[in-house]
């Protein structure tokens, strides 16, 4: 079921223009909550003990600057460092996380140049927010992949994840009980699909949705239930037009989860997810999709 080195998907570093913008949005609009404040940038938690799920640096563009896997001791860092350098990804040296919440890891890039962070040891909070309105924590992030299969071969050799499923243009793929924590998009090109918080239910999902909607940001797609992973879903595009998903419900699995390929999923025609009712994908979705990249150069280069 779990990979005994990893907890789970613990953030996502984002750069961006205008960090004030973007944090009132993902505060008073999104729902998260700010912690910490260092050297201009701001990190946000949701209602979950993670020290933060979402951290803002100044830029002077919108980039995914990493992705943070939680891993299970310091031991295990450094035995997924040393993975990883084998299989051939540059990595920076295990040590001290000089961040709010602090930490023992590494920075890695995944053969398509994707970023990714190991750390374990880092801060948790001693309990959850008492509140049902806001994200609880990262559900998974998608990427936009250019050799799909490439990217999920190295996630399963190099850091013991399990391919859950494959669909006609996706893999999703895991590394603890969520039926995906990471997942690759067929793709041209290497680029963020969508960040997806973890709401408590269909419910919270609805009314998130509907706060979004108050606030002038129009559902991208939804609300609907998708077939991998059997998520409830609703899309929106948040500041600098980064591809945000709120999602419930996602598919907790063992290691008697039958894989499933591309044959078996597939909706009847003019439907896009298992109950029908929502329209596609907007446009303004589609061309989201291929604008944040990441960083040329990890940090400590």
């Amino acid at each position: 079921m779990t990979n005994k080195k990893w907890n789970g998907l613990r953030s996502v570093e984002l750069r961006v223009p205008d960090v004030a913008a973007n944090e009132r949005f993902y505060t008073e609009t999104w729902k998260l909550t700010k912690v910490a404040e260092e050297a201009g940038a701001v990190y946000l938690r949701g209602l979950g003990t993670y020290h933060h799920v979402l951290a803002l640096y100044p830029h002077i563009k919108t980039e995914l600057l990493s992705i943070t896997f939680q891993a299970a001791t310091r031991s295990d860092v450094d035995t997924l460092q040393a993975s990883v350098k084998t299989h051939g990804a540059a990595a920076t040296a295990p040590g001290a996380i000089a961040e709010p919440g602090g930490g023992y890891g590494f920075s890695f890039k995944d053969p398509d140049g994707h970023v990714f962070r190991v750390l374990a040891e880092d801060a948790l909070w001693p309990a959850a927010l008492p509140d049902r309105d806001g994200p609880e924590r990262l559900a998974h992030v998608v990427l936009n992949s250019a050799d799909a299969d490439r990217a999920t071969r190295f996630f399963v050799e190099a850091l013991g994840f399990k391919l859950s499923d494959q669909s006609r243009i996706m893999d999703f793929v895991r590394c603890n009980s969520d039926h995906h924590n990471i997942a690759f998009v067929r793709a041209s090109g290497n680029t963020l699909h969508h960040i997806a918080f973890q709401m408590a239910d269909l419910d919270a999902v609805m009314c998130g949705a509907g706060r979004m909607k108050d606030s002038g940001h129009p559902i991208e797609w939804g609300v609907g239930r998708h077939g991998p992973g059997n998520n409830v879903f609703a899309y929106f595009l948040g500041p600098d037009a980064v591809p945000i998903e709120y999602t419930a419900e996602v598919q907790q699995v063992d290691d008697s989860y039958a894989f499933h390929g591309p044959e078996y999923w597939g909706f009847p025609a003019g439907r896009t997810d298992q109950w029908g009712l929502t329209a596609p994908p907007s446009e303004r979705m589609h061309a989201a999709h291929l604008k944040i990249g990441f960083p040329e150069r990890l940090a400590g280069d």
